[in-house]
C-alpha cells in the first residue's frame, strides 16, 4: 500500500492512498465495501483518506459535528458515553472491518458518544456527502450498512437485557463464551481492560476480578498473566 503522509491535528498522521492500492486496503476487509467490483473499489478509494491515531487519541468527541464515516483498518477503538457524574459507559469495541460515525450518512448532526483509540489504530475516513452519493449509485452498500445496523441493534438489546436480568457471573460467563466462539479459541487475551469490561457489563472492576476468581475456583477457567483466559469447561461456563 502506498501512503503519502503528513501530520494532521494532534499526533495523527493523514495519508492519501494511491489509486493502485494493494489488497490489504481497508476496502477489502470491510463488509460494506469488499463485495464491490475492482472498478467500483477504485471509485471509492478516490474518496478515502487514511489516518493513524495513537493509543489514547480521540477520533471524535460527543458534541462535535458528525460529517464522516470512520472505518477501522487496523487496531481497536472504544465507543463510550459519559454520565452526568463523569462515569464512563462503554458502548462498543470496534476492530478491523468495523465502522463508526454512520449516523452522519443520513443527517449532519453531532456525535452523542466518544471514540478513542485503544492502541495505535489506522482509520479510513469518508466524508458523508461523498458516501451518500455512493449509496445512491451502489444500493448494495446501503444493504450492507442496514445489515450492520440490524446486527448492532440486536447486540445492544441483548446487552441491555443481560444487564437488567442476569447475575454478574452469568454476564461474565456469557461474554467469555461468546468471545471464545467468535474467535474459535479457548485460550485468549481479554479484549479490553477490566475497567472497560466492567463498564460494558454494567458492574465494577472489583466484581469482575472477584467473579473471574470464582469461575477459576469452579474449574471453569484458568487465569494466566497479562489478562490471558483459558476456558477449560466451555459447557460448564455456558451453564453459569
Amino acid at each position: 500500500m502506498e501512503h503519502n503522509c503528513h501530520e494532521g491535528l494532534g499526533s495523527s498522521c493523514i495519508c492519501n492512498h494511491s489509486s493502485n492500492d494493494s489488497h490489504d486496503s481497508c476496502l477489502n476487509i470491510v463488509p460494506i465495501f469488499n463485495h464491490l467490483k475492482d472498478v467500483q473499489k477504485d471509485e471509492v478509494l478516490d474518496l478515502i483518506n487514511s489516518v493513524k491515531y495513537k493509543k489514547g487519541e480521540m477520533i471524535y468527541r460527543a458534541g462535535e459535528k458528525s460529517d464522516s464515516l470512520f472505518i477501522i483498518s487496523s487496531g481497536r477503538i472504544k465507543k463510550y458515553r459519559l454520565s452526568e457524574s463523569g462515569k464512563e459507559q462503554l458502548i462498543q469495541i470496534l476492530r478491523a472491518g468495523d465502522f463508526t460515525g454512520e449516523l452522519a450518512l443520513f443527517s449532519e448532526g453531532i456525535y452523542e458518544s466518544y471514540a478513542e483509540a485503544m492502541e495505535d489504530t489506522w482509520v479510513c475516513t469518508v466524508k458523508s456527502s461523498d458516501l451518500q452519493e455512493l449509496l445512491l449509485k451502489y444500493p448494495s452498500i446501503s444493504l450492507k450498512i442496514l445489515n450492520e445496523f440490524s446486527s448492532r441493534l440486536e447486540q445492544s438489546e441483548k446487552q441491555t437485557t443481560s444487564i437488567s436480568t442476569e447475575r454478574v457471573e452469568t454476564r461474565i460467563a456469557q461474554f467469555l463464551v461468546e468471545y471464545a466462539e467468535d474467535n474459535n479459541t479457548l485460550d485468549f487475551k481479554l479484549p479490553m481492560s477490566r475497567k472497560d469490561l466492567a463498564s460494558y457489563l454494567g458492574t465494577s472492576p472489583e466484581s469482575i476480578s472477584r467473579k473471574l476468581l470464582e469461575l477459576e475456583e469452579a474449574d471453569l477457567i484458568i487465569q494466566k498473566p497479562q489478562s490471558i483466559i483459558k476456558i477449560i469447561d466451555l459447557e460448564g461456563l455456558k451453564a453459569v
